[in-house]
């Protein structure tokens, strides 16, 4: 018979272990054991940082509670820079991040803010007790869905801005704010409610759909002018003077910044859309 007309010729079938137990692992497939070592150490000392706030809070020491939570942002700052950089990024470490950005901007300041107004406003009626807890259960949530959001949307987001406040500025607000305001002899119900209304509005513009400019896209390596570096210092000395309220007012404003934005873009386009008076 011609040899085109010929069947194919079939494989032997050859039988392995992991055929006949589903349960064990295929011999032939080289699996990759273990975790980048320096990345994964930056993410702990973030959920290092973020312990160390809750800890702070219960023991009644907010200065520390709140340095606490901005010692988390430099560690989060870190390590995913050094992961980039070194080229050890992993879906493991992706995942470890989450949850300690869970923990150190989501619970940390929630817990910060309960810790130090609840037992103030509950003396002024148990409503204003409930409104407390409330407000602070409202930011843990907030933040839990503005990372679950960030994760899913992760692969199709524009690098370029974020979606909604990001959680390590959100919680630097409610820190600092707290931070500052732990400094007061005594804050009153107005003071009181303007902690857990900080800390309900940072939820909102966490889930909101405004967008804020990310600094992933910054050029490191290229040049600069010598007037824009001497901003740097400038910050730093203010932030080394009084870092409760240098703070409380660069997040503040950087928060504040998307809303004010959307603001006048539809206020500039109402006045743009108006009919213009007839001519006399």
């Amino acid at each position: 018979m011609h040899r085109a007309f010929l069947p194919p010729a079939r494989r032997p079938y050859r039988t392995v272990e992991s055929d006949l137990d589903p349960n064990r692992p295929d011999p032939t497939r080289q699996q990759r054991r273990g975790v980048y070592l320096l990345p994964n150490l930056l993410t702990t000392g973030c959920l290092a940082c973020g312990f160390y706030a809750i800890v702070a809070a219960i023991t009644g020491d907010f200065s520390r509670a709140g340095a606490a939570v901005f010692a988390a942002m430099i560690f989060d700052g870190l390590d995913g820079r050094v992961a980039r950089w070194t080229r050890t990024e992993s879906v493991f470490g992706k995942e470890y991040d989450s949850l300690a950005d869970m923990v150190a901007f989501g619970l940390a300041p929630a817990i910060v803010a309960f810790q130090w107004g609840v037992e103030r406003i509950a003396g002024y009626g148990d409503a204003w007790g409930r409104f407390g807890w409330i407000a602070s259960f409202f930011y843990a949530v907030c933040a839990a869905l503005r990372l679950a959001r960030f994760n899913a949307r992760a692969s199709t987001a524009d690098k370029r801005y974020f979606e909604g406040l990001p959680s390590p500025s959100a919680a630097a607000v409610v820190a600092a704010f707290v931070w500052f305001s732990s400094e007061w002899r005594e804050p009153g119900l107005a003071g009181l409610i303007l902690t857990f209304s900080i800390s309900a509005v940072a939820g909102a513009l966490m889930v909101s759909g405004f967008a804020y400019p990310s600094m992933k896209q910054v050029d490191w390596d290229r040049r600069v002018k010598f007037a824009y570096f001497i901003i740097v210092p400038v910050f730093l000395a203010l932030i080394a003077a009084e870092p409760p309220t240098m703070l409380l007012a660069m997040f503040s404003t950087y928060a504040l910044s998307a809303p004010l934005f959307w603001l006048g873009r539809r206020l500039f386009r109402g006045r743009r859309d108006l009919p213009e008076p007839p001519a006399a």
